[in-house]
């Protein structure tokens, strides 16, 4: 297939061009960004054929069967209702939108079209994390009981921008970090939470958004999950566990782009370390993506996935708000 980028931004350029090209006969010959100068070294120095300002161009070559949309959060939801409109399949980053209502528009379209839509959910896809949920599934740590997860980082400055001082077009750790948080567990548990409480603060990077939230959730098993998310941590790295009636998980440094890590299995005091494969978590996404487009299966992170985890979200910045506890609303999926 032949795609389109909806933004011409980083993580397209670290990551999503390589996973598209590294798929059999595909080929990103389009780029979108708003700022023409920048869309044409942009194309340049990707070695994309064409560089627009306007959608509706990018949408109107017939060659185009897919877009990988990763603009900021607030124009997901009407660039996604055009390309949908157009015949293209989508990959979306996250948050999917900015409310839950425009979320399940853009799945529930995609689905009516007969088209493929999915969430750029990238930890599902790890090694790691697919080796956690394997040593769940084998029963190793027996009834899941806790979840913990810490997520929070210093944002690089050349990620911070819209990130830390605008809110309309999605700014703040909830939005950037909680949902990957959150389809990571329901990943794992395969439950959606049902309840969450969180205090979120601005400590020295977010201007008008959250720069740190935590939080914990109450999951229909019983299960309580307790999550860390930053943007000003420097020093803590990034961990995963799961506490069981059998045993524990120790996940360190995997809440990550790269195939990175270390997973130890502990049961009755002893530390057993577990392998995981290395591969490029993009390129697994990708190619599920492929699959799906050639009716073999669906997406590693579908369109409800990406409803899902803005559900959470959502929940949590409503509870941060307003200090009390707050029930999940998932809508319609």
């Amino acid at each position: 297939m032949k795609w389109g980028l909806i933004g011409a931004s980083t993580i397209a350029s670290q990551h999503m061009i390589g996973a598209i090209r590294a798929q059999d006969g595909n080929a990103v010959t389009s780029v979108l960004s708003s700022d023409a100068d920048r869309g044409k070294a942009y194309a340049e120095q990707h070695s994309i054929d064409h560089a627009y300002t306007d959608l509706d161009a990018l949408l109107g070559d017939p060659s185009i069967e897919a877009v990988y949309i990763s603009t900021t959060n607030e124009k997901h939801h009407p660039q996604a209702l055009a390309a949908i409109a157009a015949g293209k399949h989508v990959m979306c980053e996250k948050p999917l939108a900015m409310t839950l209502a425009e979320a399940q528009e853009m799945v529930a379209a995609a689905e009516a079209a007969g088209l493929v839509f999915a969430t750029n959910h990238h930890l599902r896809n790890a090694g790691t994390h697919l080796k956690i949920r394997e040593l769940i599934e084998q029963d190793r740590v027996g009834e899941v009981q806790a979840v913990r997860v810490a997520h929070a980082v210093y944002l690089p400055e050349n990620l911070q921008g819209w990130r830390i001082d605008n809110p309309a077009a999605g700014g703040g750790v909830i939005p950037d970090i909680v949902v990957h948080d959150a389809d990571t567990v329901r990943f794992h548990l395969q439950e959606d939470p049902e309840s969450v409480v969180a205090i979120e603060r601005s400590e020295s990077l977010g201007k008008g958004v959250e720069d740190s939230v935590m939080s914990v959730w109450q999951m229909p098993s019983g299960a309580l999950v307790e999550t860390h998310e930053g943007f000003t941590v420097r020093h803590a790295g990034t961990s995963f566990e799961v506490h069981g009636t059998k045993g524990s998980i120790f996940a360190q440094g995997v809440m990550t782009q790269q195939p990175v890590g270390q997973i130890v299995l502990r049961k009755d005091g002893v530390d057993e370390p577990i392998t995981f494969s290395e591969h490029n978590l993009y390129e697994r996404a990708m190619r599920h993506f492929m699959q799906a487009v050639a009716g073999e299966g669906a997406p590693a992170a579908t369109g409800v996935d990406g409803v899902k985890s803005l559900a959470v979200a959502l929940a949590v910045k409503d509870a941060a708000v307003s200090g009390r506890r707050v029930t999940v609303d998932y809508g319609e999926v």
